[in-house]
Order: C-alpha cells, then sequence, then structure tokens
C-alpha cells in the first residue's frame, strides 16, 4: 500500500488547451504541465491512466460555443475518455486495483473528487468481456454510439440496405458488423484498399467503396452495391459523401447523424446537405444521435456485444500508439485518415 509521500513523490505529466484552433490543431494548441500526485480525500478516488480514447469528437469539444457538452476551458487538462486502474480509494465503491472507464483527460493520474465520480462517468470494468482497449472500442463509448445510433434511430430490419461511412474507424466498425448480425446487407466507405479490403474480409460487409479512388467513386460506388436504393445511412462524415448517399435513399429511409468529420476542421461555414429534399420525396428521417443519452442502458449493449466478440460474430480492431507526449501529432491522425480502427493512446502498462 502507498503512502500519500509515496504518492507526492510521483508527478503527473498533462496535456492542456492552450488555445482554441483553427482549422487542424497544431501544437500552438497545447501546452504541457506537471503536477504532484496526491492522495483522495473522503469519497474520492485516485486513477492512474492506463489508455486513452481518441475520438473525432475531440475537435468539437475545443470550440466555444454551445453544444451537446461545454467546451473544454483554456488552460484545462484536455477531455478525454479512457481506462484507468484505481491505485488509491476513500470510496466503499472502489477498491485499490480495480480497472475502470472514466473520463480521465490527457494526463497520467486523475483525481476523482466524491462530487465528480458522477460527471466522471466512471465505472468498474470486467476485462474478461475484452481487453483495455477492447472497452475503448467496442465495448466502449464508439461502440455504445454504433449500437444505439443503428438499434434505436436507424432500427434495421433484415433484409435492409446499410451504408456506413468511416466503415473502418471505431464506430463503423460496430455499425457494420451488428447490422450483419441484424440480416442486413451492409456497404461501407472507408479511404484506401488495405480498410476497404478489411471491412469485407474480416467484418463481413458484403462491399466497401474506397473514396480515395477519384471524384465521383461514391456515387459509382453506390450504384453498383446499392442498385435497390439504401435504407439506412449511417454518417460519421458528412459533406460530399452524405449528399452522394441521400440521392440514393430509399422511401422512408432513416438517416443517423453521429459525426461530420470532413467539416471538422473547416475555416470556413460547415457545408450543409445539398440534397436534403431527398428526405422529402422519400418521406426519410435525420435525426442525430449523442451517446451520453443512452448512458443508463450501456451495460446491455455492453453485454450483447461481448457475447458477440467471445463467440466470434465481432471483431475490434484498434491502432495504438504509445505515449501521452505524442497526443498532439497523434490526435491528427483521425483527421487525416491515417489511423486504421480505433485509435487508442496507451499511456501505461497495467
Amino acid at each position: 500500500m502507498r503512502t500519500a509521500n509515496t504518492f507526492s513523490s510521483l508527478a503527473n505529466h498533462q496535456i492542456r488547451l492552450a488555445q482554441r484552433p483553427v482549422g487542424l490543431p497544431g501544437p500552438e494548441c497545447w501546452s504541457h504541465s506537471t503536477e504532484p500526485v496526491t492522495e483522495p480525500v473522503a469519497g474520492g478516488v485516485l486513477v492512474k491512466t492506463l489508455a486513452l480514447s481518441l475520438d473525432p469528437a475531440m475537435r468539437g469539444w475545443m470550440n466555444e460555443g454551445k453544444s451537446y457538452i461545454p467546451p473544454v476551458g483554456i488552460g484545462e487538462v484536455m477531455r478525454a475518455g479512457g481506462i484507468g486502474s484505481v491505485v488509491a480509494s476513500q470510496n466503499p465503491q472502489f477498491a485499490v486495483g480495480d480497472v475502470v472507464s472514466a473520463g480521465l483527460g490527457v494526463q497520467e493520474y486523475c483525481l476523482i473528487p466524491e462530487a465528480s465520480l458522477k460527471p466522471s462517468g466512471i465505472f468498474k470494468i470486467d476485462l474478461r468481456a475484452g481487453s483495455v482497449n477492447q472497452w475503448l472500442n467496442v465495448l466502449g463509448m464508439p461502440g455504445m454510439t454504433g449500437y444505439f445510433g443503428l438499434m434505436d434511430v436507424g432500427q434495421p430490419q433484415p433484409g435492409e440496405t446499410v451504408v456506413v461511412s468511416g466503415a473502418a474507424g471505431a464506430v463503423g466498425q460496430t455499425v457494420g458488423q451488428m447490422a450483419k448480425i441484424k440480416g442486413c446487407r451492409v456497404v461501407g466507405i472507408a479511404g484506401g484498399a488495405a480498410k476497404c479490403e478489411w471491412v469485407v474480409k474480416e467484418l463481413g460487409f458484403d462491399a466497401c467503396i474506397d473514396y480515395k479512388t477519384g471524384s465521383g467513386a461514391v456515387r459509382a460506388g453506390l450504384k453498383e452495391h446499392c442498385p435497390g436504393g439504401v435504407d439506412i445511412y449511417f454518417d460519421n462524415v458528412g459533406g460530399e459523401i452524405l449528399d452522394d448517399v441521400l440521392a440514393k435513399i430509399k422511401r422512408k429511409a432513416r438517416i443517423v447523424i453521429c459525426g461530420a468529420i470532413s467539416q471538422y476542421n473547416n475555416t470556413t461555414p460547415i457545408q450543409g446537405p445539398k440534397n436534403y429534399l431527398s428526405l422529402l420525396v422519400n418521406r426519410a428521417r435525420m435525426e442525430g444521435i449523442v451517446v451520453f443519452d443512452y448512458a443508463s442502458r450501456y451495460h446491455l449493449a455492453v453485454a450483447e456485444m461481448a457475447g458477440y466478440l467471445k463467440d466470434g460474430r465481432m471483431k475490434s480492431k484498434e491502432d495504438v500508439v504509445q505515449g501521452l507526449a505524442t497526443f498532439p501529432e497523434t490526435l491528427l491522425k483521425l483527421f487525416k485518415g491515417e489511423n486504421f480502427g480505433k485509435l487508442v493512446l496507451q499511456v501505461a502498462s497495467a
């Protein structure tokens, strides 16, 4: 058992938001700080960060303005969900050695006072259900986003055609695999031959369109692989690809708006859908998904998808980068399409 003096000798390295980015967040947007690690007081816990989830949504959290969650403040530790190990506890719900999921931030240690336990979303995880990295992917926030976005908003029916952009990413891989399990035909959209081959051969998608093969590739791919139209489109990218799919939707189609990564770093106003009248013509529905709305039901989705992981019906691919200090450049992989699978920053070993 560590003593308070032992903890105070440890350094907590942190990465803070120094300024709000215009376009891609460059190195000037970040500052590095070091603080001593302190023991929790009554009701609190101290968590050692093992791994952090890097997500496109982080770009939106850096912007000033009203959204579904307050922006990260200038000078604050950058917000990030992660998996960690409890190293000190003054709370009977958590014991030293428990592995937990929580909003840990981009830092090596996270001190969570009792009043912040609920806002942090902390809960114990079972490593028998999945690895640390899988708890940041299929069993974590991306998996929950994909699950509830597809099942609650998309409402898939057997035999329907589902198209998902960002198919090789964290959310996309969950959406496509869940849609196949539910009896749908699934067409992915991804960047690069390797990603497209992977989602078809490894994840079982029926087809995948490589948007990087040139102008008109998505339109041509939809014509080839969705000749009867699209029943559900799960959108992670926005922009021109959203318009291309809107032109192919069927009557009563459901468009799930999860993200718009093609637009996040714009220095000009975000481009909205030009083909939105297709919603009118086809009596279709477009609805957004914010995963936090489903927090009370996460355990149900985790139980279902953990079963699929165990029986082999689902796979979970992570792109793991080592070291807290690499965060600024590693985050950019998301916006350059360089990550292959769920992007995870490993901070420490268990």
